[in-house]
């Protein structure tokens, strides 16, 4: 759906991006993610054909951004992080003129906009002036022109900012109803976000792509954990753990009731687990827990920007 390839995008001496390529396929829900300057929004401009590259490329269903701009902008629905929305229009109007600049034909107008509005759950406030909703219902108004195209991609950019625990619930529900239909893009700053509604993170910080990986895959370290009563078989145990296949160290911690030890491996700790829990069970260790150990994204995320100190 998306390919990018080495594009970069400079400001006077400043590198706003720098080389960056990924490909999406139909039908994800990506994250884009990092700090405040990072590169998100001028990448979305980019993959948009609002803003021209300095160089590299960049296609959207197979359409040059650059010489194909129109057809590519026909695939996408674009939120803006501030709506696009005019508060003396009523919900109808404001569509109905969205409709007319989207080249929506007459004839289906209505249809679209009665699917629009009942996906994002407007049926009641057709008439409502927008300036008179609250702003998660103006943010619903927003998703709406949207997707009033039926568009094959649907950019998000800080779809929940601003909006109470409830409202976001709700957006976040809506995504993942979206997402049936269309490809997603949601970025934010907001790691909770895309843990929530997303398959797969791209982070971008000083305007490189650090990371491109699905969230189980970030989430997933080379170490299992193993904890067991106390009882006098610590450095048995240990040894035993050392010994077995694939492992590359093992650390011990021992507490006042019990001793956890940490077993590093060289692939995906969670291959350890069913072959250390088969030597506790011959070996008849007092098992407490095991478990593979994981990272949260906001540890990856952390660990990127304190790699490179941080975006601009």
């Amino acid at each position: 759906m998306i390919e990018v390839k080495e594009l970069c995008k400079n400001y006077a001496e400043v590198a706003a991006l720098s080389g960056v390529s990924f490909a999406i396929r139909p039908g994800e829900i990506i994250g884009l993610l990092g700090p405040n300057g990072a590169g998100k929004t001028t990448l979305m401009k980019i993959i948009t054909g609002f803003l021209h590259p300095s160089s590299g490329t960049a296609r959207v269903g197979g359409f040059d951004v650059l010489t194909e701009t129109e057809k590519v902008q026909e695939l996408i629905g674009y939120l803006p992080e501030n709506a696009p929305i005019y508060p003396e229009l009523t919900v109808q109007s404001y569509l109905k003129m969205i409709a007319e600049l989207r080249r929506i034909p007459e004839a289906e107008q209505r249809a679209r906009i009665g699917e629009a509005v009942t996906a994002v759950g407007l049926m009641e406030r057709l008439v409502t002036p927008i300036g008179a909703l609250s702003k998660g219902y103006r943010q619903r108004v927003g998703l709406a022109q949207a997707i009033l195209h039926r568009p094959r991609l649907l950019i998000l950019d800080e779809p929940t900012n601003g909006l109470d625990p409830t409202q976001i619930v709700e957006v976040r529900r809506l995504i993942r109803t979206l997402s049936k239909s269309s490809t997603v893009m949601v970025s934010t700053h907001i790691l909770s976000e895309v843990e929530a509604t997303c398959d797969r993170a791209l982070i971008l910080i000083q305007g490189e792509l650090k990371a491109d990986a699905k969230l189980s895959e970030m989430a997933a370290t080379p170490q299992a954990l193993l904890t067991v009563a106390k009882s006098g078989q610590a450095e048995a145990i240990r040894t035993a753990l050392a010994g077995m296949p694939g492992v590359t160290r093992v650390d011990m911690d021992e507490r006042a009731d019990a001793v956890m030890f940490r077993v590093r491996g060289d692939g995906d700790g969670l291959a350890l687990c069913p072959a250390i829990f088969k030597l506790a069970k011959t070996q008849d260790w007092p098992l407490w827990e095991l478990r593979h150990e994981t990272r949260t994204l906001e540890a990856v995320f952390n660990e990127l920007t304190s790699t490179v100190g941080g975006g601009r």
